[in-house]
């Protein structure tokens, strides 16, 4: 089984923490929750894909919690998404000039998050990523290109996007509003209607590799790389 990403939540909100964990676990994360920075430097941060801060912390607040984290040689470049109240500029600055990623202002919705932190491990995982094998398939993110058995295969620059998108979270069904918010851009208008032909046509492109792209039937597609 593909192992799941992992993320860890610090805020002293139990309750918060509470309803974060089953948001993101139905998301298909694994999640852990502490609820203070203290509990969080106890852990072995190597083993998280992502942190999920709350700010306003007693003695070890959020800003000092992600500066401790990029201290830390096996975190130190782990995505840091801040979740607070605080709102104005400086506060802002000062959260990106520790090392956030992202920033989510309390109160958010369940939706806000989830599409957040998918939007930061994506960006995280295609730095990291940029070139990805399975068997004959190759796709490189960084040349824009994809070859299948040897043979460069010509893709749209829309299918080269859902493609490396379902290649680099392999074994995950995303629904059509999900694959519309990763892999199109805010300005363009597509209906669903166009993602089941881009996902058609990749699958004839894809040769004996076209049934790795799986129909999850009532809920959207994904890439498979195991039964």
């Amino acid at each position: 089984m593909e192992k799941k990403q992992r993320i860890l939540v610090v805020d002293d909100e139990s309750v918060l923490c509470d309803v974060l964990k089953i948001n993101l676990e139905y998301a298909g994360y694994a999640a852990d929750t502490v609820l203070s920075g203290e509990e969080a430097l106890q852990k072995d941060l190597s083993v998280y894909d992502l942190f999920i801060l709350d700010v306003m912390m007693e003695k070890i607040n959020g800003f000092d919690l992600a500066k401790a984290i990029r201290l830390n040689a096996g975190s130190n470049n782990t995505p840091i998404i801040f979740c607070t109240a605080l709102d104005s500029e400086i506060d802002l600055l000062k959260g990106f000039d520790v090392g956030a990623d992202d920033y989510i202002k309390k109160p958010f919705s369940m939706n806000e998050l989830r599409v957040r932190v998918r939007s930061v491990l994506r960006r995280y995982s295609s730095s990291h990523t940029p070139r990805i094998e399975y068997e004959e398939i190759v796709i490189d993110n960084v040349q824009r290109y994809c070859t299948v058995a040897g043979e460069e295969i010509s893709l749209t620059k829309t299918e080269f996007n859902l493609l490396y998108f379902l290649m680099s979270n392999a074994n995950q069904a995303f629904t059509r509003e999900e694959l519309l918010s990763s892999v199109w851009d805010d300005d363009v208008y597509v209906v669903d209607r166009t993602i089941d032909v881009n996902i058609n046509r990749l699958r004839k492109k894809l040769g004996k590799y076209g049934v790795n792209i799986f129909t999850k039937s009532g809920y959207g597609y994904g890439f498979k790389t195991h039964d």
